[in-house]
């Protein structure tokens, strides 16, 4: 595979890197080398425009309220299931 077939990531994070690297690195270097690569994620990141972030937000909250009616409709279906197999009023009494 050519250069020109990898993504830019990937191609990128391959350039000058050894084949094998010692396993007992200096610590503080792999800590350097790793807030590195967090600040490198983080610059790729786009926030949301506003009527992005209202429309995620409004997918998310009918999903759980979809969610909360299925569970809430399933609650009481098991819960009047179990009364009738069971044939209990429901009290405990004796």
């Amino acid at each position: 595979m050519s250069e020109d077939q990898v993504t830019e990531t990937a191609a990128s994070s391959s350039k000058g890197r050894p084949a094998k690297k010692d396993a007992k690195a200096n610590f503080f270097a792999r800590i350097a080398l790793f807030v590195r690569q967090i600040i490198g994620e983080l610059k790729k990141v786009v926030a949301p425009t506003r009527k992005e972030l209202i429309n995620y937000t409004l997918v998310v909250l009918v999903f759980v309220a979809i969610m909360m009616v299925i569970v809430s409709l399933l609650d009481i279906g098991f819960g009047s299931a179990i009364g009738w197999i069971f044939g209990g009023s429901g009290s405990t009494d004796s």
